[in-house]
């Protein structure tokens, strides 16, 4: 019989940090291995898991449409293309009313980048400092951790990075030839990092004062995990461009770039193409998606699921020393401590519970917004147990 492990170490990259499991089977909040053992998942895929692993909702969906047609290019029409543009306008912050479909959330970020240079004529781009906003070329040109970009350098010229928060020095930033602002509301990758008071408006208006457009990556912080449905909604700010992935179709690759009529079409036939791109399966699982999303209201679940979830991470804050802080919104959450979390998240794979993480000290929680209270509960007396031996373990 085949092993998983040894055959994905053989044949597969090195670029993954590997936990020491194999999952074979999902379901809402909680995943099984191949003994047969359930696990709840913090991790959700780094924040795929939006509505649960396999949704019923989704996977109707996926069987239905895969029955019928599974790829369709965007040079010919297709009806679950155009269901699923309908239903993301819909419910996209109002006057983005366009978008362009691809596979992941870097490429989604890339045609926004290409999308402001081409409507803009000028070249540069101004992201922030702790930004995450993927691998590809320009993708990783915006991002910040110096440890993604050194072996890949030089890299798309005209970025410059400003510190997240400091709308002062974002002004001073911006030249004559930058042509908008990338900015994720909630840094991700960064650490969960929320932005001061006021800071998302600041932004907006410096875009409109300077004349540059504003760049939303709201691939980990859309569609519902903040409390609203799409994390900009929190601080009343519209984009000018917004990206999203991740979870938009319950697991199935996608990535959208959604923007204004008058932005999007200054792209001319063959500027920007995706062989998958809007392919009906994704669609049509996209579409089930999205319905899902606001038929059972998960913003409003993450709001009052996150705020307990919050609360009892804080408890356990006030009785470990090792911890830092708890610090999120919605169930977009962060558990920073004052030593390496590897020993705990190995740990806490052995008690059946998976999370991520943010860097070297913080542990990075992206549930499913279908998780229940019982098992948040569950999470946080494995996680003082966990911690609790970690304690002992560091004297």
């Amino acid at each position: 019989m085949m092993n998983v492990m040894q055959t994905e170490d053989e044949y597969g990259p090195q670029t993954y940090q590997k936990y020491p499991v194999v999952i074979v089977r999902g379901s809402g909040a909680e995943l099984w291995d191949d003994a047969g053992n359930r696990y709840i998942d913090c991790m959700g895929g780094y924040g795929v898991a939006i509505v649960g692993h396999s949704n019923p909702a989704v996977v109707a969906a996926i069987k239905a449409q895969a029955e019928k047609l599974i790829t369709c290019h965007g040079s010919l029409y297709n009806d679950a293309r155009a269901e699923f543009f309908e239903k993301l306008v819909a419910c996209s912050p109002k006057g983005l009313d366009s978008a362009f479909l691809s596979n992941s959330g870097a490429e989604a970020n890339e045609v926004a980048l290409k999308l402001a240079k081409k409507y803009t004529g000028k070249k540069g781009i101004i992201a922030m400092k702790g930004a995450y906003h993927g691998k590809t070329a320009g993708a990783l040109s915006a991002t910040w951790n110096k440890k993604y970009k050194e072996a890949f350098e030089p890299l798309v010229p005209n970025y410059s990075h400003v510190t997240y928060g400091d709308l002062a020095e974002l002004e001073a930033a911006v030249g004559p030839d930058t042509a908008a602002v990338i900015v994720e509301p909630v840094q991700g990758e960064g650490g969960i990092i929320l932005p001061p008071e006021g800071y998302m408006k600041g932004v907006r208006e410096v875009c409109d004062r300077k004349g540059i457009l504003m760049i939303a990556d709201e691939v980990q912080s859309g569609l519902g995990r903040t409390g609203k449905l799409w994390a900009v909604q929190n601080w009343g700010v519209v984009p000018d461009i917004m990206t999203a992935a991740k979870g938009l179709a319950g697991g199935v690759p996608i990535g959208a770039t959604v923007t204004r009529k008058e932005v999007m079409h200054v792209l001319k036939k063959g500027e920007q193409t995706s062989t998958f791109g809007g392919n009906p399966l994704s669609c049509a699982a996209g579409s089930a998606t999205l319905d899902y999303i606001i038929k059972n209201d998960l913003p409003g679940q993450a709001v009052t699921k996150g705020a307990f979830f919050l609360q009892q991470l804080k408890f356990l804050g006030s009785r470990h020393n090792i911890t830092r802080e708890a610090r999120g919104i919605g169930l977009m959450l962060a558990f920073e401590m004052r030593v390496d979390i590897q020993n705990i998240i190995l740990n806490s794979v052995k008690d059946r519970v998976i999370y991520t993480y943010s860097g070297r000290t913080i542990l990075r929680l992206l549930p499913p917004l279908v998780i229940t209270e019982t098992q948040i509960r569950c999470v946080i007396d494995s996680l003082d147990k966990v911690l609790s031996m970690e304690k002992r373990a560091n004297g």
